[in-house]
């Protein structure tokens, strides 16, 4: 099958790639707590272009702004159809500027949670980086050294 005539929205989903996709976010989730636990967040890079990640995010989303919002939200919120669109657009913007910035990752919705069952959603890592920066810069994730 050639790229050109490939349908990924009616591609059927290959089982070993699926679960080799959430090994790599599981890790990468373990990764990050791991960091979390010792090092504030609030003296955390998470790239090179944190700033910009950060200023792009509180301006495309300015609802985030409101610091009890980006503590705790709902999957709901980040994955309606108009909001699917908005990150769409916010995430090709760094497309050629974040390594993997459209794959897969685990972000907790309860920045005062660890990862779990009900407070880990699957986004892409443009998401991540963009609430976690936000998270870090604002100390909410502080809380996790020594844990």
């Amino acid at each position: 099958m050639s790229m050109s005539t490939f349908d990924a929205e009616n591609a059927q989903n290959s089982e070993d790639i699926e679960k080799q996709f959430a090994v790599v976010a599981v890790e990468q989730a373990e990764t990050y707590w791991k960091l979390l636990t010792h090092v504030p967040g609030s003296k955390l890079r998470l790239t090179k272009i944190d700033d910009e990640i950060y200023e792009l995010f509180m301006e495309r989303f300015p609802e985030f702004r409101d610091v009890e919002k980006l503590k705790k939200f709902d999957e709901e919120e980040l994955k309606n159809k108009v909001a699917k669109e908005r990150w769409r657009q916010f995430a090709q913007y760094f497309e050629k500027k974040v390594e993997d910035y459209n794959f897969g990752t685990l972000l907790r919705t309860d920045s005062n949670a660890e990862y779990g069952q009900f407070t880990t959603i699957f986004v892409v890592r443009i998401q991540f980086y963009a609430f976690e920066i936000a998270r870090n810069r604002h100390g909410l994730n502080d809380w996790a050294v020594g844990k």
